[in-house]
């Protein structure tokens, strides 16, 4: 179009999942959301808002940073708020990125190169080890580093000693160290610990996945008080209002039920590994899993012609046409129900087209 700027014609935009709206049943797992419905909490925080609606929301989103320092053990002043951890990001890589070469995998979550394009980073991606491991000595060149633990698509983690490595390395050349923690809810381990040990750490997380509230868009950061003032400069350069009062009930109501938080993140634990275990005796190639997915090789070469005959069962995966990924499709978890028959399918499926 001719009335774009450069910038804009230059942009690659993300690509995301299928959301299917004619209304059949499908069994979707395409898009890593949770398959249970958020706590009953969220419902009662809710009722009764609606007068409400006329005020602006407070742009700090003071109760629910509040939540998050009670869960986490944190200062409310460590924590920060925004529209899903998509727009936390965003304001990451503007507030510590923009104009510097900044180090990540290879293989991640595909919107980091689109906030390097719109923010000026120069994005240094670091090749994968054959098995799809995070290369930590390749990241560590000097600048600051940015990566998701538990990695996606590939569904693996990096221990804490990798990554207390690179927040020392980081710190060390005057940088700071991301760690995109989107599944840490699915994981064995996450850097909340290295808090206090390393200012220079800031860990991005999401609603969407353990709090089963993606269609309300909250992600939030943790870090350094020094870290936050860098986002809400940021922030307020954007939108001083961001989290709409719905959602700051929602989350807040969330993440206080940390016991329906714990029971339906240990269900998806369970699902997933009795899938896991069950494609693998199958024959079939599947990565050890740290995140509320698997990753799952379904052909030699391009398992798309498995995700065509798993969309003719009416069940959505997700395939990623890189080389390197094309021989895998990441498969969500669902309830325990929905993945005793989606391991059925995948194993007629990947027999059928080998």
């Amino acid at each position: 179009m001719a009335y774009e700027s450069s910038l804009a014609a230059s942009l690659i935009p993300y690509t995301a999942g299928e959301q299917p709206g004619d209304g059949s049943k499908w069994i979707k797992l395409n898009t890593n959301e949770n398959p249970y419905p958020p706590s009953p909490e969220v419902a009662k925080a809710l009722a009764g808002k609606e007068e409400s609606l006329r005020l602006y929301p407070d742009m700090d989103a003071t109760a629910l940073r509040r939540a998050a320092s009670r869960v986490f053990s944190v200062s409310p002043e460590q924590v920060f708020c925004g529209n899903g951890s998509d727009e936390v990001l965003a304001f990451a890589f503007a507030g510590f990125f923009a104009g510097k070469d900044v180090y990540t995998p290879e293989i991640g979550y595909s919107f980091y190169p689109v906030y390097a394009d719109l923010f000026g980073v120069h994005l240094r991606r670091v090749p994968m080890h054959p098995d799809f491991t995070v290369d930590t000595e390749g990241l560590m060149q000097g600048g600051p580093i940015v990566l998701a633990n538990p990695n996606a698509p590939t569904s693996l983690g990096l221990g804490m000693g990798e990554i207390r490595k690179l927040a020392a390395h980081a710190k060390d050349a005057g940088e700071i160290l991301l760690v995109d923690e989107a599944y840490a809810d699915f994981a064995e381990e996450n850097a909340l610990s290295l808090l206090k040990e390393f200012p220079n750490l800031l860990i991005v997380r999401t609603f969407s996945k353990g709090y089963s509230l993606a269609g309300m868009r909250i992600g939030f950061a943790l870090g350094h008080e020094d870290l936050i003032r860098t986002l809400k400069k940021v922030r307020d350069s954007f939108n001083s209002y961001p989290l709409d009062r719905l959602a700051q009930a929602a989350g807040e109501a969330a993440m206080l039920d940390t016991a329906y938080h714990a029971r339906t993140t240990a269900d998806i634990i369970a699902a997933r590994e009795e899938t896991r275990r069950r494609l693998t005796e199958a024959g079939v190639e599947v990565l050890p899993s740290q995140t509320n997915f698997l990753f799952v090789r379904a052909d030699a070469r391009d398992a798309s012609r498995v995700q065509r005959a798993l969309r003719e069962e009416k069940i959505l995966v997700r395939h990623f046409s890189s080389p390197s990924l094309a021989p895998y499709l990441r498969v969500s978890i669902g309830t325990m129900e929905e993945m005793q028959t989606v391991a059925d399918a995948l194993i007629r499926a990947i027999q059928r087209e080998a």
